[in-house]
């Protein structure tokens, strides 16, 4: 019944043409805000999810390490063990450690990181290399796989190259000695065979050799690890197998998921995402401002329905309820037509790349967009919450007129 008194108000002509001026300003500001909530929502989802998609093409979904210290022990049963867990497709052995790589003059700190053969298992590293081919080599003859960032610092052709690269590793337990640094440092040669490029943080960053030299350069034992880099099968259920391996192995190990591994990446895009849906909410602030303005002026308008509705028996909170419902039918009509705007933009960004990436350096040459149903939900409240909050007052203010019917 409410809404009924308040499609008939919002239709019926007024007899000032300022009101229906406001009511449809209230209106369009509601379209726009709802409209870009979602489409900047949506464009950020698509970006976290391409972003989560590269850091998936290197981080495993699961890995253990230590929680002291940089290596594990880990016995060929415990490793037998591990591999039978319900859930775990396959694992990696690796190391990880600081490194010099030098090439003539020129040189750059890296991370070095050793992998075994099952690391094309774990990952999709092998199928990233731009430039040669995924080789490690062994231990006497290593080989290395270089980020093209890294390449590009070295000056040189990774599927080229004639000399190999030195590298230099710090020697287990051994002191620095300040007046001969390199006295502290065990050096090799080390052979490249392509480059990788998967994101800059990367291919900037990393250098993939075999795990056998990693273990000799470092001079660690038969059973001893950097960690342990784990792929899920697809039934597998993360939070359990994570929980199955923590039992296997003990408190000693860290056992980390994909976002734990990444915790502040993760972290700060959600950050951003909420900060941006604060600030396009000014939208509908506005909005809520020029709502106030048109049910005002509608009770106003209305003066003498309600001292009939009154004179009939209509309570205080009957009165109040049809000018909310008034409010809650604007902002209804403006989220509708928002959310239709916004399924319309981001439908033709997605067929027709409307919209383009500028500087050519990207995974991507376009804007990318996700549609998730929590934004719809998250953003269609708030214009509830915001419509509330705009027709509370003048609801109030309609409740509170008196009876003066003459005749």
């Amino acid at each position: 019944m409410n809404f009924l008194f308040a499609w008939r108000y919002f239709k019926s002509k007024k007899s000032t043409n300022a009101i229906n001026i406001i009511a449809w300003v209230s209106v369009s500001a509601v379209i726009v805000g709802t409209a870009s909530l979602i489409v900047v929502l949506s464009v950020f989802n698509g970006f976290e999810d391409l972003v989560k998609s590269l850091y998936a093409t290197f981080y495993t979904d699961l890995k253990v390490t230590p929680v002291k210290g940089k290596t594990i022990q880990l016995s060929a049963e415990q490793l037998r063990t591990l591999g039978s867990i319900p859930g775990v497709r396959s694992y990696s052995l690796v190391m990880e450690e600081k490194a010099l790589l030098q090439n003539g003059e020129a040189q750059t700190i890296v991370y070095l990181k050793g992998v075994d053969s099952a690391y094309t298992q774990v990952t999709s590293m092998a199928e990233n290399v731009k430039v040669g081919a995924y080789e490690l080599g062994d231990e006497n003859k290593p080989f290395a796989v270089l980020g093209v960032g890294i390449e590009n610092a070295l000056a040189i052709w990774s599927d080229r190259a004639l000399l190999p690269l030195t590298v230099y590793l710090p020697k287990k337990g051994a002191n620095l000695n300040v007046s001969d640094p390199m006295q502290s440092l065990s050096a090799d040669n080390l052979y490249t065979s392509g480059a990788f490029a998967v994101q800059q943080d990367f291919d900037n960053k990393y250098v993939l050799t075999n795990l056998a030299f990693m273990k000799r350069m470092l001079n660690l034992g038969p059973d001893e690890y950097g960690g342990v880099e784990i792929a899920l099968s697809a039934d597998g259920e993360e939070e359990k197998v994570q929980e199955d391996i923590t039992r296997l192995l003990g408190k000693e190990y860290k056992v980390l998921t994909r976002y734990q591994q990444n915790q502040g990446l993760y972290s700060i895009m959600q950050l951003e995402k909420w900060v941006i849906y604060g600030v396009l909410s000014l939208i509908l602030v506005v909005a809520a401002f020029t709502m106030i303005g048109s049910l005002t002026m509608l009770v106003l308008e209305k003066q003498k329905d309600i001292q009939v509705l009154k004179a009939m028996g209509a309570s205080d909170g009957r009165i109040q309820s049809i000018f909310i419902s008034e409010g809650f039918l604007l902002a209804t009509v403006g989220a509708l037509a928002g959310t239709l705007v916004a399924f319309i933009i981001c439908w033709a960004q997605v067929t027709f790349k409307l919209v383009e990436l500028q500087g050519g350096s990207f995974v991507i040459d376009y804007y990318p967009v996700k549609f998730l149903a929590r934004d719809f939900l998250l953003v269609l409240g708030t214009v509830v919450v915001v419509a509330f909050l705009a027709s509370w007052y003048p609801a109030k203010k309609a409740a509170g007129e008196r009876v003066e019917l003459r005749s």
